[in-house]
C-alpha cells in the first residue's frame, strides 16, 4: 500500500520533529538492500534505522454463513526523536476497516500512540499544520486536555515492537509472523467487533515500484514489497457474536523508509496525493498500481502497475491510465472521491473497470489529515483478452482535500445546492410536480397544470436565489448535529435542502419588505419577478421540506416532534419578522432622553433570538433527533446553537456597519432604513445627551447620503458601541461551548462546531 510521511491514516510527524540524526551516522544500514532482492527473514522485521514503516493486510471474507466482507488493516511507526544514544524513538498508530457488503456498513478504528497529544501541539507551535486556524484552535483545544478527537482512539497502553521477530502489539492489536511462514492478524473494536485471521502465503513476494523502491519528493525513499495472494482462515466478531471464515484471499504488504545518511540541510516537506490499488483476479493473475502525484505543482512523481501471472511471475509497467469516473461527496466531511475508475495497460492487454462494492467507505481521521477513501472495489474487464472478474481494494487520498473553514462551508453549500436541485428540479417530471404539489393520492390535482409555467412562476424564482451560492451554515448544523449524536448523516444528505430552502425563503420575503434591492450578489427576487410572485415563491419554500419529511422512514413519533420543532420554528420565526417590520420606535424618545438601553436592547435580542435563534436551536433539534439523540443532548445542540443564531444576527449587523465580504449587501443599508439595531442600542448607553439625539434624529430620517451614513457608523464605532456588540456575541458563544463542552466526547465533529462558532463571531474582521 503505497503511502508517505504525511498519509492519512498515519500519525502526525515530519522530520522537523527528529532530533538531529548524528554526523557520524555516514553509510547504510544493514536492513536496507540492493534494489529488487528480498530477504523476507530479514525485511519482514522491523528496520531501526528507517523514519517510517508499515506492515499493511487486507482480505476479501466469505463466512460460513454466507456474508461477505473486506477489511484492511495497517500498523505504522514513525520516528518521532532521537534519545541520547542517537537511536530513533517511534510513535505508533494502527488504522483498520471492515466492509460488510450485505449490509454497506463500514466499520473503522484509528487507534494512535499515547504521545499522540504532546506531538501534536508541537506540531501546531511549529506551524506545521496546513489547517484553517481556526480548526487548529479547536484542535489545540483538545490536545491540551490529554485528548485526541474521535474516531481516532488514543492508545490505552504502550505499543510493544519487537525488533528480533515480527511481532506487533498496539492495544491488543496484533500482527505476528508465524514459525511456518504464515501471518496472523488479532484485531479488536470497542464497538464489539474483533478478528482473528490467519494469512497464509500462496506466491512469492513481489518488488513494487522501481524494483522495490518508490521514491519520494522529500529524499526519504521508501522500500516496498507485496504478497499478492494469501489463503486466510479464521474468525470474524460482530456484536459480540463469532462466524467461521469458509474462505477467503488475502494481501501482504510492506514499506520502510531508506536511512538518512546525513543532517538535512532543510526539513522533508511532502504534499503527496494517490490512488492504489490491489486487485485478485478470478483466472489467478494479480494487479496492483500506484499513482503518486506532488500536490505542490500537480507533477506526476511515481507510477507503477505490477501484473502477476497464476504462477508467481510478474512484470512491471510504468505506462497506464488509471482514470477516476463516477464520484461520491461524504456528508460527514465533504470530500468528493472517485467511486468507479477505469484501469488501462494497453502494452499488457489489460482493461479493468473498477467500482466500490458501496461509496460510504471513507475512513475519517483528523490527526493528520481529515479523511481518505479505502474500501472494497468489484473488478470486471479483460486481461490477455480472456473476461476475468475479481475483487480488490482502492485507496484515495490527498486529492481536493478541504483545508479551510470557507472551503469546507462552500463544499457544504455545494452540496445543499445539489440537494435542492434534486427537489425542485427546473424542469420537473410528471412524478415529482406530483409530490411538490399534490401526492400520489391526489394527482387528480395536476389535470390541466401547466408544467412549464408552474416551474417559471414558482421553481425559478426560488431557484434564482438558490443557485447564487451561500454558505448553508444551517444546513451544515442539521447535518453536524445529526452526526454528533451517533446518527449517521449520509442516510439524510438530501435533508440538506430543508433549512436553505427556510431559509432562502425568508430572504426572498424580507427583501419585499424591507425593499432591499441587493440580494447575494445581485438583484433580490422581486426586482426580477415582481413583489406578487416572490411573495409566493418565499412562503412556498417554507413548504417544500415536508416533502422530504413524507419520503422518510421515520417513526410516526419523530416525525411529530420534526412537525412540531418545524411550525413552532415558523410561527416564532414570523413573530420575530413582525416586531423587526414594527421596529422599536416608540422606545427612542425615553433612551434617548435618559440614556438608558436595558429594555431596548432586551427587546432587539428577543426578536433576534425570535427570527434567528430559534429557527437555528430548532434545526440542530431536528438533526439530532433524525440522530437518535438522547433528550439531553438534543436540548443541550438546541441551545447551544439558539446561542449561535443570536450571535450570528449580532454579528450580522456589526457587518451591516463595517461591510460585507463581495458587496453581498450595501453598507450601512439599516441605517438608511431607519432600523434599530444592537449597536444603535449600546450608543445611546454610551453618548451624551446631545450625541444621543444627534444619533437618533439622523437614523429617523432614513438618510441615503454616503457621508451621513460613514457618519453615522464612525459615531458608532469611536464611542465603543460596535465593539461592544462583538463583544456579547463573542460572550454568548463562550457560554454557550462551556454548557456543550461536558456533554459530548471530543471527536472530529465537535472540533468543527468549536471552529464554526469562531467562524460566525470572526465574519466582522
Amino acid at each position: 500500500m503505497v503511502q508517505q510521511l504525511n498519509h492519512p491514516a498515519s500519525f502526525p510527524t515530519s522530520p522537523n520533529l527528529l532530533i538531529n540524526p548524528s554526523r557520524q551516522f555516514n553509510k547504510l544500514q544493514e536492513d536496507w538492500h540492493n534494489k529488487g532482492v528480498i530477504d523476507l527473514s530479514i525485511q519482514d522485521l522491523p528496520h531501526d534505522s528507517s523514519h517510517i514503516e508499515w506492515w499493511y493486510v487486507n482480505s476479501h471474507i466469505t463466512t460460513i454463513d454466507g456474508r461477505k466482507f473486506s477489511l484492511f488493516a495497517s500498523f505504522f511507526r514513525m520516528a518521532r526523536a532521537r534519545n541520547e544514544d542517537k537511536k530513533l524513538v517511534y510513535a505508533h498508530t494502527v488504522t483498520w476497516g471492515l466492509s460488510n457488503v450485505e449490509t454497506q456498513k463500514y466499520y473503522t478504528d484509528s487507534v494512535v500512540d499515547r504521545c499522540a497529544p504532546q506531538v501534536g501541539l508541537k506540531m501546531l507551535d511549529n506551524g506545521e499544520s496546513k489547517a484553517d486556524p481556526m480548526l487548529q484552535s479547536a484542535l489545540r483545544e483538545v490536545f491540551e486536555k490529554g485528548n485526541v478527537p474521535l474516531p481516532d482512539r488514543l492508545m490505552t497502553t504502550e505499543a510493544f515492537v519487537n525488533t528480533d521477530k515480527l511481532e506487533l502489539d498496539f492495544d491488543g492489536n496484533r500482527f505476528v509472523k508465524l514459525d511456518n511462514g504464515s501471518y496472523k492478524l488479532t484485531l479488536i473494536h470497542p464497538q464489539n467487533i474483533s478478528c482473528e485471521l490467519v494469512f497464509q502465503p500462496q506466491k512469492s513476494a513481489v518488488c513494487h515500484g522501481d524494483n522495490g523502491v518508490v521514491n519520494s519528493t522529500g529524499g526519504e525513499d521508501m522500500f516496498y514489497y507485496f504478497i499478492p495472494r494469501c489463503r486466510v482462515e479464521g474468525t470474524l466478531t460482530l456484536d459480540n457474536q463469532s462466524v467461521q471464515v469458509q474462505s477467503a484471499t488475502g494481501w501482504y504488504d510492506h514499506e520502510f523508509s531508506k536511512p538518512i545518511l546525513d543532517e538535512p540541510e532543510g526539513s522533508i516537506k511532502q504534499d503527496i496525493a494517490w490512488n492504489w490499488i490491489s486487485a485478485q483476479l478470478s483466472n489467478g493473475y494479480e494487479v496492483t498500481a500506484y499513482d503518486l502525484f506532488d500536490n505542490n505543482d500537480g507533477t506526476n512523481c511515481g507510477r507503477w502497475v505490477i501484473i502477476i501471472d497464476p504462477e508467481g511471475n510478474s512484470k512491471n509497467y510504468s505506462e497506464f491510465t488509471f482514470q477516476p469516473l463516477d464520484s461520491w461527496t461524504s456528508s460527514r466531511t465533504f470530500n468528493t472521491y472517485p467511486i468507479a475508475w477505469q484501469l488501462e495497460v494497453p502494452e499488457a492487454n489489460l482493461y479493468l473497470c473498477v467500482e466500490a462494492a458501496f461509496p460510504t467507505q471513507e475512513f475519517i481521521t483528523i490527526i493528520s489529515k481529515p479523511a481518505f477513501w479505502e474500501g472494497r472495489v468489484n473488478v470486471s474487464g479483460i486481461i490477455n483478452s480472456e473476461q476475468i472478474t475479481g475483487l480488490g481494494f482502492v485507496e484515495r487520498s490527498g486529492f481536493d482535500s478541504i483545508e479551510n473553514l470557507n472551503d469546507f462551508l462552500s463544499a457544504v453549500g455545494s452540496e445543499t445546492r445539489k440537494s435542492i436541485h434534486t427537489l425542485l428540479p427546473l424542469f420537473p417530471t410528471h412524478a415529482q410536480i406530483c409530490q411538490l404539489v399534490a401526492s400520489d393520492a391526489h394527482e387528480h390535482y395536476l389535470d390541466g397544470l401547466d408544467y412549464e409555467q408552474y416551474s417559471r412562476s414558482l421553481i425559478q424564482p426560488i431557484r434564482e436565489i438558490v443557485d447564487r451560492g451561500g454558505k448553508s451554515w444551517r444546513s451544515y448544523a442539521l447535518i453536524a448535529c445529526l452526526d454528533i449524536v451517533g446518527g449517521d448523516s449520509q442516510v439524510f444528505a438530501n435533508w440538506l435542502a430543508v433549512p436553505e430552502l427556510l431559509h432562502v425563503g425568508s430572504l426572498i420575503v424580507d427583501d419585499v419588505q424591507d425593499q432591499s434591492s441587493v440580494r447575494r450578489g445581485d438583484l433580490s427576487c422581486h426586482q426580477l419577478y415582481g413583489e406578487a410572485l416572490a411573495i409566493n415563491a418565499g412562503t412556498t419554500s417554507y413548504f417544500l421540506g415536508q416533502v422530504l419529511l413524507l419520503n422518510s422512514q421515520l417513526s410516526d413519533a419523530d416525525k411529530l416532534k420534526v412537525y412540531e420543532l418545524y411550525f413552532e420554528t415558523l410561527r416564532a420565526a414570523h413573530a420575530g419578522q413582525a416586531i423587526d417590520i414594527d421596529g422599536f420606535h416608540p422606545l427612542m424618545k425615553e433612551v434617548v432622553k435618559q440614556g438608558k438601553s436595558e429594555l431596548l436592547e432586551k427587546r432587539i435580542l428577543a426578536m433576534y433570538r425570535l427570527k434567528s435563534g430559534v429557527p437555528a436551536s430548532s434545526l440542530a433539534q431536528i438533526g439530532a433527533i433524525l440522530g437518535k439523540g438522547t433528550p439531553l443532548q438534543i436540548e443541550a445542540l438546541g441551545n447551544f446553537f439558539e446561542s449561535l443564531g443570536l450571535a450570528f444576527q449580532i454579528i450580522d449587523d456589526v457587518l451591516n456597519l463595517r461591510g460585507f465580504q463581495n458587496n453581498l449587501k450595501s453598507q450601512g443599508e439599516d441605517i438608511s432604513c431607519g432600523k434599530i439595531t444592537l449597536p444603535v442600542a449600546k450608543a445611546m448607553a454610551k453618548l451624551p445627551q446631545l450625541d444621543r439625539q444627534i444619533l437618533w434624529q439622523t437614523i429617523a430620517s432614513k438618510p441615503t447620503n454616503a457621508d451621513i451614513i460613514s457618519a453615522v457608523i464612525e459615531k458608532l464605532e469611536s464611542c465603543g458601541a460596535i465593539n461592544a456588540s462583538v463583544q456579547q456575541a463573542n460572550d454568548l458563544v463562550e457560554s454557550a461551548w462551556k454548557r456543550l463542552d461536558s456533554l459530548f466526547p471530543d471527536s472530529d465533529i465537535k472540533i468543527k462546531l468549536r471552529a464554526f462558532s469562531w467562524y460566525v463571531l470572526a465574519r466582522h474582521y
